[in-house]
C-alpha cells in the first residue's frame, strides 16, 4: 500500500502539468473563438489580466504577508517592463497572429521562445555560446533546427492531412471567418508570431533580474498582472472605439474572460508552483509539445482547422529542436552541479539560491506564451542542506519533497 502511495505522490507533478498544457491549448482554442464570435481580442486580453490580478493577489497577501521586501523603483521599472513584454505586447501579438493563422499554427511557433531567448542572452552577455562544449553546440544547433522548422511552418503548405471533425456550431462560424481573411495573412501572420516570441523571451530578462531583487514571486506575478492590466486596458481603450466590446453578460464572453483569468492565469500558477519545488523547473518545458497536440486535436474537431503536411513537420521539427535546446541546458546544468562542492558551504547555499531563482524564472516561462508569469515559490518546507548533500552525492536535477 505504501509503494502504491509513492507512485500515486510521484504522479502529482505529471498531471499537474498535463493539466497546465490542458487548460494552456484551451486558451488559444477560446482566442480563436471569441474572434470568430466577434469579440475584440484587445478588449479579452485587458479583461484576462483584471482577472488573473484578482486571482494572485489574495495568494499574495496571504504567502507573502511577512517575507515580502519593500518595493523599490527598480523593482516597479522591472515589473513594468516584464509586463509590456512578456504580457500586454506579446499577448496581443499572439492574438492577431492566431486570428491571422490557426490556432496550431501559433502554439506551434511558442516552441521557438527557448531558442531566441538563448539568442538574447548571447546578445545581453549573460550567456555564452560555448562551442567548444557539447552542451553549446547542442543549444546553437537546436535554435538553428528551430528556426528552420518555423521557416518550413511557413512557406511549406503540402497536403492535406484528413482528420476527424464533428458539426458543431463553431465550425460554420470559422467558415465565415476565413472567408474575409485578408490575402496576405499568411505572411503577416508568422510575422507576428515571431515576433511575440521574440517579445516573450526579452521580458525573460527582466523577469529574471526581477527575480534576483525581489523573489517574492507571488507578490511579484500579483505585482505584474496589475502592470499587464493597466497597459492591456490603455491599449485596448485607445483602438476599440466600439463600447458594446466592453459589455459582459452572461453569456459565452464572461465565460472565455473568466476561464482566461482564473483557469489558464490563476490555477496554473499554482499547479506549476508546486510541480517546479517536487520537479524543478526543467521538468516543466518537456511537456511544452504537449499543448500543441490538444490545440491541433481540438482545433480539427471543433473549429475545422485543416492541417497540412508542412505544418506536421515544421511542428515536429520545432519540437525536436526544442528538446535539443532543452538537452543542451541540461548538460550545463549537471556540469555546474559537479562544480560546486568545492566550494564552502555558506558560498554554496548562496549560489544555490541565486541560480535556483534564476533558473525558475528562464525555464519556467517556456511552458507557454499565456500567461508567462509563472511564480515558483521559494522551496518552502524544504531543508536546503539536504538537497545540496544530494546533488553532490548524485546528479540529479528533480528536486523531491
Amino acid at each position: 500500500m505504501g509503494k502504491i502511495c509513492d507512485k500515486v505522490h510521484g504522479l502529482k507533478p505529471v498531471i499537474m502539468m498535463v493539466f497546465v498544457q490542458i487548460a494552456y491549448a484551451g486558451m488559444s482554442l477560446f482566442y480563436k473563438l471569441a474572434s470568430n464570435n466577434g469579440m475584440s481580442l484587445r478588449v479579452l486580453i485587458a479583461y484576462r489580466f483584471l482577472f488573473a490580478a484578482a486571482t494572485v493577489i489574495p495568494l499574495a497577501l496571504y504567502f507573502d504577508r511577512k517575507t515580502a521586501p519593500k518595493l523599490t523603483w527598480m523593482v516597479m521599472l522591472l515589473a513594468f517592463l516584464s509586463a509590456l513584454f512578456g504580457g500586454s505586447m506579446a499577448q496581443n501579438l499572439f492574438a492577431a497572429s492566431l486570428v491571422l493563422t490557426s490556432a496550431t499554427f501559433a502554439t506551434a511557433m511558442i516552441n521557438l521562445i527557448p531558442g531566441i531567448t538563448f539568442v538574447i542572452a548571447i546578445f545581453f552577455r549573460l550567456e555564452k555560446l560555448g562551442l567548444k562544449t557539447r552542451a553549446g553546440q547542442a543549444k546553437v544547433l537546436g535554435t538553428l533546427i528551430g528556426i528552420g522548422g518555423a521557416m518550413l511552418l511557413t512557406f511549406y503548405k503540402g497536403l492535406e492531412i484528413k482528420t476527424w471533425s464533428t458539426k458543431v456550431v463553431f465550425s460554420g462560424q470559422m467558415a465565415a471567418s476565413h472567408q474575409h481573411q485578408k490575402p496576405y495573412a499568411h505572411i503577416l501572420g508568422p510575422i507576428l508570431a515571431i515576433c511575440s516570441c521574440f517579445s516573450t523571451a526579452l521580458s525573460l530578462i527582466f523577469q529574471a533580474k526581477m527575480s534576483e531583487l525581489y523573489p517574492c514571486h507571488f507578490s511579484s506575478t500579483a505585482l505584474i498582472s496589475i502592470m499587464g492590466a493597466l497597459q492591456a486596458g490603455v491599449f485596448a481603450l485607445c483602438t476599440e472605439r466600439d463600447w458594446s466590446q466592453w459589455k459582459l453578460g452572461w453569456n459565452l464572453r464572461l465565460l472565455i474572460v473568466a476561464y482566461a483569468g482564473i483557469v489558464a492565469s490563476g490555477i496554473t500558477i499554482i499547479f506549476l508552483m508546486f510541480s517546479v519545488r517536487m520537479r524543478g523547473p526543467l521538468f516543466l518545458s518537456i511537456f511544452t509539445p504537449l499543448m500543441l497536440v490538444c490545440v491541433a486535436i481540438a482545433g480539427s474537431l471543433f473549429l475545422n482547422e485543416k492541417l497540412h503536411l508542412g505544418s506536421v513537420l515544421g511542428a515536429a521539427i520545432i519540437i525536436f529542436g526544442l528538446y535539443v535546446v532543452l538537452w543542451g541546458k541540461n548538460q550545463e546544468m549537471k556540469r555546474a552541479s559537479k562544480l560546486t562542492p568545492s566550494k564552502s558551504s555558506d558560498e554554496l547555499e548562496q549560489e544555490y539560491i541565486v541560480s535556483n531563482n534564476k533558473l525558475e524564472t528562464n525555464c519556467s516561462n517556456v511552458i507557454g506564451i499565456a500567461p508567462n508569469f509563472h511564480p515558483m515559490n521559494e522551496m518552502e518546507g524544504l531543508s536546503l542542506q539536504q538537497v545540496l548533500k544530494e546533488e553532490e552525492g548524485s546528479i540529479n536535477l528533480d528536486l523531491k519533497v
